[in-house]
């Protein structure tokens, strides 16, 4: 904790002994900080939970498949709050939709021509059906990779901030010095010495945490992409399977 607080205190007694200009490198470097960390937690959260309740959610509608279009969204799994994304919800939903609206127009067409109140789904139904599922799957990917590109600017802009605060504090060193710093000189040198190390320092520390929770949070969105698309599927297989026509031999 001490060394903690010390390191601290090195980088305040930088940003005090930098001039205007390097004062703003440090407040933008904290500013980076600041955002990089409330994103990071935000999305780290956000992606856990959406994993728990897509985990329960496709169980549940495996296990209620002989009843899929008649399943209530409200009755399965949900997320704790309406702001929370749930995108096998959103998926299930509109595919069933989808292939309710389709059987509702194959039914009133049956009835107007008075043949077999049965009612299927043609394979250009199905492939109705197959578009809006992976529609909605490719528009809640999106969603899920919401705010990521905050971390990846944060990655590239932190350590070039921190490089510019390095070419400041040593130029106005050597500034100083060549104005004729006389007894001051070595107070001056250190001073700028420690506004660039500790700009330097500040950029890495913050983009270090952004790359690795960018390449997390990207490789955690990919992977439910394809259970998303995997679910999509598995949905579509159930609708086929319970209302597809039978050829006729």
């Amino acid at each position: 904790m001490s060394i903690t607080l010390a390191s601290m205190g090195v980088f305040f007694s930088a940003y005090s002994q930098s001039d205007f200009f390097g004062k703003l490198i440090f407040i933008g470097l904290y500013s980076l900080s600041i955002i990089c960390w409330a994103v990071l937690i935000h999305r780290v959260w956000i992606t856990k939970k959406v994993k728990k309740v897509a985990e329960d959610f496709r169980e549940a509608v495996e296990q209620n498949k002989q009843t899929l279009l008649s399943l209530d969204l409200g009755g399965l799994p949900q997320p704790h709050s309406k702001q929370m994304p749930h995108p096998f919800g959103e998926i299930f939903l509109s595919t069933k939709e989808k292939a309710l609206e389709i059987l509702n127009k194959n039914h009133y067409f049956a009835t107007k021509q008075k043949i077999s109140p049965a009612v299927y789904l043609s394979a250009s139904d199905i492939s109705l059906v197959e578009t809006q599922a992976l529609t909605t799957a490719s528009y809640q990917a999106k969603l899920l990779e919401k705010n990521l590109f905050v971390l990846s600017t944060i990655v590239t802009l932190a350590p070039f901030l921190g490089l510019l605060g390095t070419v400041w504090g040593i130029l106005v060193t050597f500034a100083d010095l060549h104005a004729g710093a006389g007894s001051n000189s070595n107070a001056v040198i250190l001073g700028g010495l420690s506004t660039a190390l500790a700009t330097t320092v500040l950029g890495l520390v913050i983009a270090i945490p952004a790359l690795i929770a960018h390449s997390y949070l990207k490789n955690t969105a990919r992977d439910l992409s394809f259970d998303m698309e995997d679910f999509c599927y598995q949905i579509l297989s159930t609708i086929e399977l319970q209302y597809k026509k039978a050829d006729a031999s």
